[in-house]
């Protein structure tokens, strides 16, 4: 996934700076620093990311849309607004129920 900076020194809608490709997850790095990254990601309906681990806190930021993050085997369904935790080492997992936008902050260290 190659870096595509936000533009600087001016207000943008996150959302708009990643869009939904029909049976696709889409990625667009923001930030990559050796203390974290912001990545956006746009799910299609059906679409998602399969139960994983990482080493790190990651904050999940939703833009649009409607998901499922599975947490320690917990179903939490998210909407706009909603801000979930995966803790680091806990095995987790992101189902779009619909089409479905979020930033995704890791924070390392």
């Amino acid at each position: 996934m190659a870096l595509q900076p936000m533009p600087s020194g001016r207000a943008v809608h996150l959302a708009e700076l990643v869009q939904y490709a029909e049976g696709s997850v889409v990625s667009r790095a923001l930030v990559q620093k050796p203390v974290g990254s912001l990545t956006l990601f746009a799910f299609d309906e059906g679409q998602g990311l399969n139960e994983h681990t990482a080493p790190y806190d990651a904050f999940v930021q939703v833009l649009d849309g409607e998901g499922e993050l599975t947490v320690a085997g917990e179903s939490i369904p998210v909407r706009p607004g909603d801000t979930v935790l995966m803790p680091a080492g806990v095995p987790h997992a992101v189902l779009a129920t619909r089409r479905f936008k979020m930033l995704l902050t890791m924070i390392r260290g």
